[in-house]
Order: structure tokens, then sequence, then C-alpha cells
């Protein structure tokens, strides 16, 4: 059957149809499970653009390392505040209304963004654009929070399902994101930093009018959202663990990547637009491997006896992989650039599988009525460990160089290894 037509872009199509026939008996869900996704798919080409956009702009412009690294701490910093709120709003008013919010508010942040002028003083120009990321940050987690809680409610309560789902979901969206970052350097050469902000706007502007006119505003909306402070941060010893183990993973990869990879790279000798190709092409490898992680794994009939297992074991051979590359760094490996790629590479391939197995855990262990707000509360740990990584990224590679940023992420993967091992490996009673 072919894809119908909002299953855009063309080169994924096949897959959203496959994903939209194996749902006996829920049309609905499917078809709004495919609608969500096409919109993050908009936003997360855009997101990963801007990400490319600002470092290679600003690196050009002469900003050290460090202060790269500051220009998009608001913007992970927002999103642990939007998060929180965002999965508690999603549940009070529907879940389509959060996404609408989330891309209006990446249009304000781009347009404020494009607002930039090269007669600014060094101190205003880092000023308004870590104003304008943070802006950014608040609508990227309030689109994916909105987003990702949408596949708890369309999939069912079918723990095969789910996790083919969240994994298409979660792959294909980093795929897009890493044709974000190719298109990032692509135009930022084509037609410079203003002209390319301006674009993209007007690509979210048209995924905005598709999700006002294709989603049902009701969608998600629970009339059991959480009435105190308390009772929101009052999660499960599986979320709690979850959430712990998510800070200090996505910490573990934006440690050195961020900041350091870049850099890295450049200071290598490659050009810019070497630089996003290639960060493009990771990032869309380890989207497909994101895909296909349950193809990798043994699946349960509980949903949890073998995926718990599973992640603990992919935690592991993940936290190898910086240790080995950190050894050749030490050893003096020569050429250095094609052992830090390769070992990029691997990582990769193990990070892909680890992430994808957490956001699967995250929505099976999530409550139905309320899973926007444990979404929420597991995304906004999540935002924590990238401010965490984004600044740490800066400070270790200005100090000690790819070496360090290798020894932290490692150090951080093992503290994510620690906290797979409490998971509980069924669900509570209640």
């Amino acid at each position: 059957m072919p894809a119908a037509w909002w299953t855009w872009p063309v080169t994924l199509s096949r897959r959203a149809s496959e994903a939209r026939l194996a749902v006996s008996g829920q049309g609905v869900g499917a078809r709004q499970y495919l609608l969500v996704t096409s919109a993050y798919w908009g936003f997360t080409l855009t997101d990963g653009a801007l990400r490319m956009l600002v470092l290679l702009h600003f690196f050009k412009l002469g900003y050290s390392p460090f202060t790269l690294a500051f220009l998009f701490l608001l913007y992970e910093a927002a999103g642990v505040v939007a998060n929180l709120l965002g999965g508690w709003l999603a549940t009070r008013h529907g879940i389509s209304r959060m996404l609408s919010v989330g891309l209006s508010t990446q249009i304000a942040g781009f347009l404020i963004l494009s607002m930039v002028s090269p007669d600014w003083s060094a101190w205003l120009s880092v000023v308004w654009v870590v104003l304008a990321q943070g802006v950014c940050g608040v609508a990227k987690d309030l689109t994916k929070t909105a987003s990702k809680s949408a596949i708890k409610l369309t999939a069912g309560g079918q723990s095969g399902r789910l996790f083919r789902w969240v994994a298409w979901f979660t792959g294909s969206k980093n795929a897009m994101k890493g044709v974000g970052f190719f298109l990032g350097g692509l135009l930022l050469d084509l037609v410079g930093f203003q002209g390319a902000l301006w674009l993209m706007a007007g690509l979210l502007a048209l995924v905005l009018v598709g999700v006002l006119l294709l989603l049902p505003p009701w969608m998600g909306q629970s009339q059991k959202a959480s009435k105190s402070a308390r009772e929101l941060f009052s999660k499960s010893r599986a979320l709690n663990l979850l959430a712990a183990g998510r800070v200090v993973l996505f910490g573990a990869r934006d440690v050195w990547f961020v900041v350091g990879v870049p850099v890295f790279l450049y200071a290598q000798g490659w050009a810019f637009t070497e630089v996003g190709a290639f960060l493009a092409a990771w990032t869309i490898g380890y989207g497909l491997v994101q895909a296909m992680a349950p193809q990798f794994v043994r699946k349960s009939t509980d949903g949890l006896s073998k995926e718990v297992p599973a992640a603990q074991w992919w935690g592991i051979g993940l936290a190898l992989v910086p240790l080995a590359i950190a050894l050749g760094v030490w050893q003096g490996v020569t050429p250095l650039g094609p052992w830090v790629v390769v070992g990029l590479a691997v990582f990769g391939l193990a990070f892909a599988m680890n992430s994808s197995l957490h956001s699967y855990l995250v929505l099976a262990y999530a409550g139905s009525e309320k899973a926007a707000e444990d979404v929420g509360f597991y995304y906004a740990a999540n935002a924590v460990g990238r401010f965490l990584g984004t600044l740490l990224s800066g400070l270790l590679y200005q100090g000690f160089g790819l070496m360090g940023c290798l020894i932290g992420s490692a150090a951080m993967l093992a503290m994510a290894v620690l906290c797979t091992a409490g998971l509980p490996r069924q669900r509570a009673t209640p």
C-alpha cells in the first residue's frame, strides 16, 4: 500500500506505511501516530540545522570552545522546565495543543536569532544568542514531550508494538536530525546565517498548519493531571532510576559530541561542510540503528524481563568505547583522525541501542493516564544531562583536549550502568 500524502519525506514513507499496516483495528491511532511523527520530523530537521548554524557560524567568528558551549547552555537548561511543564500541560490541555505551542515557539526563536547583527559588540551578541537559544530550547522539549507521549496513547497495550513504534519514532527523528546537520552547513554556505533562519521558520510554519488542521486538539487530554508539585515529582522507583540514568547517559554523549568532536575535526584540517556532512552521516546512521533496535533485542511477553537485562549489557559495552578511544589517543595512534572517527562510529552504534532501550522502558513503566507527565519528568532529566554534557564539553576540551572529554564520557557511562542495574524486571502491582 502506498504511503499517505502526509507521511513525508518520501525516502522514509515506506517504513511509515508498514507501521500503519501493522496495527490491526487501530487505524485512528496509527494515523495519529504517523501525523505526530511527520510533524516531529519537520521540527527535528530545523533543530539539527540550527545546531550546526550556530556552532559553525560563531566558531568562524573566532569564539572559543567554552564560549561556543555557553551559547547552548540556556537552550539545554530551558528544557528542564519545559519538559516538566510540557508534560503537565499536555495532560491537562491535550498533546496536540502542546505540539502546536512548541512549533510556534521554535518559529519565534528563529526570528529572534535572525536579528543578530555583525555590528553588535561581542557581549551583546552572546547574550542575544543565548536568550534566543533558550526560546528554541523550550520549543524543542515542549515538542518532544508532546510527540513521545502520543506514542504511549496510540500504540495501545501491546509491549511489542510499543517497542517498535518507539524505536521507529526515535530512530527516524534522529536520522532527520542528521540531515539537519548537513542542511545547516549547506545553508550557511548558500544563503548565510540570517537567510537560513528565515527559510527554516517558513518550513515550520507549514508544519504548524498541518498540525492544526489534521490532529484533534483533545488527543491525550486527561482530567487526572497532577494537582501539586509534590504529586508531579512523585514518580516510581523505576522512573526515578531511568531519569538518573538518562542524565548521565546523555551527558556522556554531549560531553565530547557537542564541542569536542566538531572542533577536533576542524583542527585536523576538515572544512565546515565536511564536519557538517560527517556529523550528519553519523546521526543518520545512529537513527537507523535506533529504528532497528527491536530486531536486536529479545522481547518478553511482559515487556521487561528481557528488555531490562539488554539495557544493562548494552550499557556496559557502551562504557568501554570511549575508554578504548582514549587509550589510542594516549598511546599516540597515528593517524589520529581516523581512529577517532572509527571510534565514534562504534560509539554511535552502542549509544543508539542504549537510547532506544531507555526510550522504550520509560514508556513501558509510565502510567497510561498521565503518560505525558511521566515522559516530561524523564526528559527533564534528559535536558539536565545535555546541559551538564554541553558545559563539560567546552570546559574539558579547552582544559584537557579530546582526552579529557573521553574520560569524562566513560565516567558518566559507568554511572548510567549502575542506574540500570537497579531497574525492576516486572511492573509494580497497583
